[in-house]
């Protein structure tokens, strides 16, 4: 239906409607807008807000691990000959070295082959790492005279069947087992030869391959798979490189290492050594790294005035322009930014070192609350107090027992000297056998088990057959093939083997409860022969004890205060000493640390941001549901209005038409001098 207004009575009903409607939507609109317009820049500044506290929370993360501080750095004279680096804390000292000899790792080369495709023969490899007394037959002459197998290896044996009898196929199934032994197959001119190198050098991981040949059943003479035998009873391979240690002195101590790279003669140093050093030694200087820790300080002051700067930002007014910032004058923000203020400005809480605030180290609030670094104050605290400010700046617990180590710590510890008392020291799962005598021979009826460590089984075991002259001997046999099954290594479930008062004693390598080892399965003569039958040991305990005189939960070596006590989420490491009281350990909470707890709950989901944001969403939703309601109310107005002007259009339009009515009706009326007239 088309309706058309203002036709009877002219009007231009359609504007006048819209016209009127817009004098009723405007004020409404106008307010509705403007308050729209401050609440979405006020949310965008608590993004904003929010995204520079994160920023400046991700710069903490250095500064609360107490490994990012009291490090030192290394140099060396000569780095084509030692090279140097450092871990952890270590005393600085300089260093004197001397290097006689690198380490080399054992290789042995086979005979030559025509093609890869060669058959070498079929059986199985036993490889096995170790100290060989061998002198090869040049300069000769040629002897075997011992090895002694490293219990700290693997051992594996490699089944070499009809799919993989080839060259190249044995070079395959040696490097798939993936045993710390490098196969590749090189053509020297005459004829390709499989060349074996041990992935470890040093003279204990140097290599012994015993050959169990199917083809002709000798497993020493040169013909099939016992072509690749290198041991007591046949050397067919031929050594390459002699296994070797590398032969070095520091400050003239004389030091043997398996390896040239060399992590364990002075904590925290590692050398690598490349070169033999000739006449000079090469000097090795250890310095505080107090340069690295001073790029820290001043990067956090960096991040924080950073931060300030943002906050001023978003809250600031400016007088000249009349604009205000979005979160001028909100007191969330202004209690944010006065907490964050205190928590660098005060004294680090519990810290009992000889710094214990930033102005201390030259560190000052300026005015605008930004912070300004006296470098000259800061490099003297650096030298005279450098590994004493881990506690300046992360959470950190100070032992007075040099047996125990802080480990970590949780929101909930308390600021505080927390009392350390062990009942009970964690001990190590352990099985010790029947007593035997040796010598000793292992056969096919005692060279087999299975065994379960810390509650992993692994597969059947098998011992190298021979005879074995001493306890010492068969327990390093025991101990690498142990270590070598692939189920257990895969875990890292680790045992070591001692013989002791004519026992083998198996003792797991991980603490507490978890700890245990036991024998699922042996030959028919495995008890005679090693003393050890079906039947579990001893399980390890884990530690007990008190901190803060509470009763602390014990997991292997660590402690850790119980929850609801003072001392909750303290983490000790207790290596060893003796149980009874271990002194105290002092905790404390950096301000780094402090900040990046503080932002946390900032931050955190329904925290005081989340709130806030979450009511300006609300107010922003509000003004769209008053839109709907302004839009639905103006179209009853419009609906109104137009109700009102229609009838007036219709009242309009009969007055017109009465008006025609009362003219064409008069103006058909004789004229009053015609009547006159005619009268007379």
């Amino acid at each position: 239906m088309i309706t058309a207004t203002g036709i009877g009575s002219g009007l231009d009903i359609e504007s006048l409607v819209s016209q009127l409607v817009a004098a009723e939507r405007t004020p409404t609109e106008t307010r509705l807008n403007r308050q729209q317009t401050a609440l979405t820049s006020e949310l965008s500044g608590f993004g904003l807000f929010k995204s520079s506290l994160s920023n400046f929370q991700g710069s903490l993360s250095s500064l609360t691990r107490l490994s990012s501080f009291g490090q030192r750095s290394a140099t060396s004279s000569d780095e084509d000959v030692v090279s140097v680096s450092t871990s952890g804390q270590v005393a600085a000292s300089s260093y004197a070295i001397e290097v006689a000899q690198l380490a080399e790792a054992h290789s042995l080369a086979s005979g030559s082959y025509t093609s890869v495709d060669d058959v070498v023969g079929t059986g199985s490899l036993t490889i096995r790492f170790g100290t060989t007394d061998y002198t090869p037959p040049d300069p000769g002459p040629e002897s075997y005279n011992q090895f002694t197998v490293n219990p700290e290896r693997g051992v594996a044996t490699i089944a070499i069947g009809a799919g993989n009898n080839t060259l190249a196929g044995v070079r395959d199934a040696i490097n798939d087992a993936d045993i710390g032994v490098a196969a590749v197959i090189v053509n020297d001119g005459s004829g390709y030869r499989l060349l074996l190198s041990s992935q470890h050098s040093g003279q204990a991981n140097s290599l012994e391959i015993a050959v169990s040949d199917a083809g002709d059943a000798n497993d020493t003479d040169a013909a099939g798979l016992s072509a690749l035998a290198f041991n007591s009873n046949a050397t067919n391979l031929s050594q390459t490189v002699a296994a070797k240690d590398a032969i070095f002195s520091v400050n003239g101590l004389t030091i043997s290492s398996s390896d040239n790279r060399v992590e364990d003669v002075i904590d925290g140093i590692d050398f690598t050594l490349h070169d033999l050093t000739g006449t000079a030694p090469v000097t090795v200087a250890v310095t505080e790294d107090r340069a690295g820790a001073r790029e820290l300080i001043t990067d956090f002051v960096s991040a924080y005035n950073d931060l300030v700067g943002n906050i001023d930002k978003l809250s600031a007014y400016n007088a000249d322009t009349g604009s205000a910032g979005p979160l001028q004058g909100d007191f969330s923000a202004r209690s944010i930014a006065s907490q964050l203020r205190r928590s660098v400005v005060n004294a680090v809480d519990g810290f009992n070192g000889p710094v214990q605030s930033l102005a201390e180290m030259g560190i000052t609030s300026q005015l605008d609350g930004t912070l300004a670094v006296d470098s000259a104050k800061l490099d003297e605290v650096l030298a005279e107090h450098f590994d004493d400010l881990a506690g300046m700046f992360a959470a950190a617990g100070f032992p007075t027992d040099g047996g125990i180590d802080f480990v970590a710590s949780t929101d909930a510890t308390a600021v505080a000297s927390h009392a350390v008392d062990i009942t009970q020291l964690a001990t190590r799962g352990q099985l010790t056998g029947a007593a035997v005598g040796f010598p000793q021979t292992i056969d096919a009826d005692n060279d087999n088990f299975t065994i379960r460590v810390n509650g992993v089984t692994s597969n059947s075991i098998a011992l190298t057959q021979g005879s074995y002259a001493s306890g010492a001997e068969l327990a390093a046999e025991l101990q690498a093939r142990i270590n070598g099954e692939s189920v257990l290594s895969a875990g890292g479930n680790t045992v070591s083997v001692a013989f002791t008062g004519g026992q083998f004693i198996l003792t797991s390598g991980a603490y507490g409860l978890s700890s245990q080892i036991e024998i699922t399965a042996v030959d028919t003569n495995t008890t005679a022969a090693l003393g050890l039958a079906v039947g579990s040991g001893t399980a390890g305990q884990d530690v007990a004890g008190t901190i803060g005189g509470a009763a602390a939960t014990g997991a292997g070596q660590l402690l850790t205060g119980a929850a609801g006590t003072p001392a909750e989420g303290l983490q000790l490491l207790v290596g060893g000493g003796a149980t009874g009281s271990r002194g105290s350990v002092a905790f404390s909470r950096g301000i780094a640390f402090a900040l990046n707890a503080m932002i946390d709950g900032f931050l955190e989901s329904d925290g005081m941001l989340d709130a806030r944001t979450d009511s300006i969403q609300g107010r922003i939703d509000d003004i769209a549901d008053r839109r709907e309601a302004l839009e639905r109310r103006l179209v009853a107005v419009e609906a109104r209005y137009r109700a009102q002007f229609t009838a007036l259009d219709g009242l309009l339009s009969q007055l017109q038409n009465t008006s025609t009515f009362l003219t064409q009706q008069l103006a058909s009326l004789p004229e009053a001098g015609t009547l006159l007239k005619g009268k007379n």
